[in-house]
Parts: C-alpha cells; structure tokens; sequence
C-alpha cells in the first residue's frame, strides 16, 4: 500500500469522529436551553416514562414525524402533567409545551415537526410531583425551516381555520381514545420564500391550541414555528359516557422568525365535535 492510500485512510480515520461529533454537539442544550427551560432542575435521562420516536434520517425535513410514546397511564396520583419538545439547532429550537391532565387517559402524542439542520431533538416530561424525565433522539434533516410554501399559498389562506377531528370508530366509556386534529394553516416560519413573489413571507403560525371535552381539559398546548404546515395531532382522551369535544386555537404573527419580543396576535378559531361511546 503506498504512503498517499495510508494518510488518506489516517485522514479520514481522523476526519469522520471529528464530524460526527460536531452533529452531535449539545452545547445549546446544556449552556442554554437547559438553563432557559429547566433552571435549577435536575432532569433524569430516561426512556422509562415516556420514549421519543423519530426517523433517523428524515425524508422531508419539513414533515418529520414525532411520537411520543408514555410508559405509564395517566391517573390522579401519577401523570404526566407537561411535555417540552425541543430541537437544539433549530433557529428557534421550542416546538411547543403540551399540558395534559388525568382525564387524558394516556399521554401519547404525535405530530409532525421542523428540523433545520442536523441535530437532537428531545422531549422532557414533567411528573405531577415536579420530577423530569427526557427522551432524545438524533435527526438528520437540513432546511425545514426554510423549505418552500409552496406555489398555492392563496388556497391554503383560504381554507386557514378549518379543523377535523377523527376518532377510533370502536370507542368505549372510560377507556383512552385515540384522537386525531388537523387543522388548515400554513405555519409560515418567517424563513420561507414565497415561490411566486420571491420575497420572504412574514411569520404566521398557530401557537396556542386548546382541546376539552365537557369543558375539562384535555390537551393545552403553547407551540411555534417548528410545527409543521397544517398542523396534525394525534392524543388521547377519556370519554366517560356522550358528551361534546371542543377544539381551539389562536395565530400570531413575529416580526422575526427567532424573536417573540414584537408579535402581533392574530385571530381565534374552533370547533366541536360530538362524542358517542
């Protein structure tokens, strides 16, 4: 083997750690993320209370599939009470926090997300007795956050407000239902390129979104830019016996797709649906 093959081969034996371990860099979890989020709070790394699923390398960095599976069932001693999503290198690495309650049955959720570059995405649940627990995951994605409306943003402002609510066809009294929202919005994250002007759009997303049924708390979520373009999410809920499961949301506009120091409140829109066990 001549010496030019044998320092390639030491070049590249060198090169390839050096890489993956700056992928893999948590330097914005640990010397900000954590201390914005979770000052002060210890955090127990675990997959025994809830468990991240995501693909390792993503096909459409702008719909990435998140699931979030829970080990434990949702009752008034012990449940989760709150899950944080993050993506670490996302310009705006908050996706959203999603309270639950033990009315939700079980606290399993998914939903589609952005991821900008390659990078850790994580989920911290909060028990009701304070503790926290985080499940990540390793993402290789590039460009979700700038990727294309699209060409048809028109009808897509058109149809903007509308929701659907599908639930398991075989529901029983008192037992988790599975549940799924979608809602018509473009999400826009102030990054993206209008396909027809060329310009940047200014940001437009959902960022809170409230389910209950009979008036009771089922999912209350504050979430961002992250979310995905006509938002999907799938959870459960207890239906003790009929009743009627209502869904709202509100939108916001920022100036600056990194900063919600200068927002301007958008409108509020919902919808209910009845339940028959």
């Amino acid at each position: 083997m001549s010496k030019y093959i044998i320092n390639f081969v030491l070049f590249i034996s060198l090169l390839t750690p050096l890489s993956v371990f700056a992928a893999k860099d948590e330097t914005n979890w640990n010397n900000v993320l954590k201390k914005q989020y979770f000052s002060g709070k210890a955090i127990q790394e675990s997959n025994n209370i809830i468990e991240l699923e995501l693909p390792y390398r993503a096909e459409d960095p702008a719909l990435v599939p998140l699931k979030i599976i829970s080990k434990i069932k949702q009752t008034k001693d012990k449940y989760i009470k709150k899950i944080t999503v993050l993506v670490d290198k996302n310009p705006f690495p908050f996706v959203g926090e999603f309270e639950m309650t033990p009315e939700t049955g079980k606290a399993d959720l998914a939903m589609r997300v952005r991821v900008n570059s390659y990078s850790y995405v994580r989920a911290i649940a909060e028990m009701n007795d304070g503790k926290l627990y985080m499940s990540k995951k390793f993402v290789k994605a590039s460009g979700g956050c700038s990727a294309p409306i699209g060409a048809d943003l028109d009808a897509a402002m058109k149809r903007l407000g509308k929701m659907k609510f599908r639930l398991d066809k075989d529901i029983k009294p008192g037992q988790p239902a599975q549940t799924q929202l979608l809602i018509s919005h473009p999400n826009i994250t102030g990054m993206q390129m209008d396909q027809v002007t060329r310009f940047i759009k200014k940001s437009h997303f959902v960022d809170h979104l409230k389910v209950t049924f009979n008036d009771k708390p089922v999912l209350t979520a504050k979430i961002d830019i992250a979310i995905s373009a006509d938002p999907n999410f799938r959870f459960y809920f207890v239906p003790s016996h009929s009743g009627v499961l209502k869904a709202e949301f509100s939108d916001t506009t920022c100036e600056t797709p990194t900063s919600r120091n200068v927002c301007t409140k958008g409108k509020q829109y919902s919808m209910t649906y009845t339940v028959n066990p």
